[in-house]
């Protein structure tokens, strides 16, 4: 075997791992030096001749002509009596450059120099995903679903490559079966043993920037930015966006005509309701619009801006707090304020707090309707009951107990 049918038998695996002829031919003189170095003790006095083009690979070992009885090094030296063997016209003294074919290594080295090369090319492997990867950190990845379990889905890219979906980067209500294809947001690389594993995410915010960016094209030309995103997965997210460009109307843009982009983003996140508000660094303004569809009538922002008290009308409150309180905490994180909501008139007499009836109502119960805005009896006698089976997760039997207990401490 010469060094071109060693070369040649990882055509094939080369060809799978995606790794061009110079550096597959790069890796062979590698491995053939370490291989020499063994033999010789060195490698200073070896060529290594490649031709990347044609696949040829030449080794010459340089050795000085010494006398017979002055031999001492193979790798440096040749005695008198084999360099006339190969010219007659050798003197002492003089250098000979003599070929070294595959085939002198012997059985066992070149079965070293195979598993050498395979191990070699496996490496690079590795390091060319995880560069790779690393490089890509934030951006979508299109992947087909190869292997389900339990804490995390296997992915396969378009070469082949694992890349992983754990189970807390999948939005809640996400399905796989084998052979789904998804999208998703490369969110970190690691090395684990020297083996790269690319994580994957479908509940980063950068996952829902991508998607509006290949949705509106506005944003992806960056006459459009996303200025911040926060995000309840699968449920509800805030998107604020502006516009460099007067002329363009940010939120129309990425909504799109009907709603045409932004429905397929929706589909994408498994029904998430997103908001897009226009940026503003007003920040009065920003959390009237971060609470949308709420109409506030007054707010009160501390002296240090790190809580607001916004009053309502009860009839906002629950709009402002929104189902399982997914409104009122994303307008708390993207404006970066706690808010407390007040309802205008709450000092009602007439009116009873709802912790006032711990005696007779759970206290999961009870925070369960804060959830949704009531915080008093009537606020949650003015809901209704029909509104109450739509908003909470309680069973009609305890909304209509509920309704039972408050108005009889009216007709008290």
């Amino acid at each position: 075997m010469n060094a071109i049918e060693l070369i040649d038998s990882f055509s094939e695996f080369k060809e799978l791992k995606n790794i061009d002829r110079v550096t597959m031919m790069r890796i062979v003189e590698d491995v053939f030096r370490a291989t020499l170095k063994r033999k010789y003790g060195s490698d200073d006095n070896v060529d290594v001749i490649i031709n990347p083009d044609k696949g040829d690979l030449e080794i010459w070992l340089n050795r000085e002509i010494v006398k017979d009885e002055d031999f001492e090094d193979e790798g440096t030296q040749i005695k008198y009596s084999e360099a006339l063997k190969i010219e007659p016209d050798f003197e002492i003294g003089e250098d000979v450059s003599q070929e070294v074919k595959v085939e002198d290594f012997g059985r066992r080295n070149i079965l070293s120099l195979r598993q050498n090369l395979a191990s070699k090319v496996l490496e690079l492997e590795k390091d060319s995903i995880y560069q790779k990867y690393k490089e890509r950190v934030g951006d979508i990845v299109n992947g087909e679903v190869y292997q389900i379990w339990k804490r995390e889905i296997l992915i396969l890219d378009d070469d082949g490559n694992e890349l992983i979906l754990p189970k807390t980067e999948q939005i809640p209500s996400d399905y796989f079966r084998k052979g789904d294809t998804t999208r998703a947001v490369v969110s970190k690389v690691d090395l684990r043993n020297n083996n790269p594993v690319i994580i994957l995410s479908r509940t980063a915010p950068e996952f829902l920037a991508r998607l509006f960016e290949q949705e509106v094209p506005e944003v992806f030309d960056g006459l459009i930015t996303i200025k911040k995103i926060v995000r309840n997965p699968g449920e509800r997210a805030k998107v604020a966006v502006e516009s460099y460009d007067d002329r363009i109307d940010p939120v129309g843009a990425c909504v799109g005509m009907n709603g045409s982009r932004i429905h397929g983003i929706v589909r994408e996140l498994r029904n998430e309701n997103i908001d897009v508000i226009p940026w503003t660094t007003n920040l009065q303004l920003l959390i009237q619009r971060a609470l949308n569809p709420a109409k506030i009538t007054n707010m009160k922002i501390n002296d240090d801006q790190t809580r607001v008290e916004v009053f309502l009308k009860p009839d906002e409150v629950s709009k402002a707090i929104g189902k399982g309180g997914h409104n009122i905490k994303l307008a708390s994180k993207l404006t970066e304020l706690e808010i407390d909501v007040y309802r205008e008139g709450a000092e009602d007499i007439d009116d009873v707090d709802l912790d006032e009836f711990t005696d007779e109502i759970d206290d999961w119960i009870i925070d369960e309707l804060k959830a949704i805005g009531c915080d008093s009896a009537k606020s949650v006698l003015e809901i209704g009951k029909t509104d109450l089976v739509k908003r909470t997760d309680l069973e009609e039997e305890t909304i209509d107990e509920i309704i039972k207990i408050l108005t009889s401490e009216f007709d008290k």
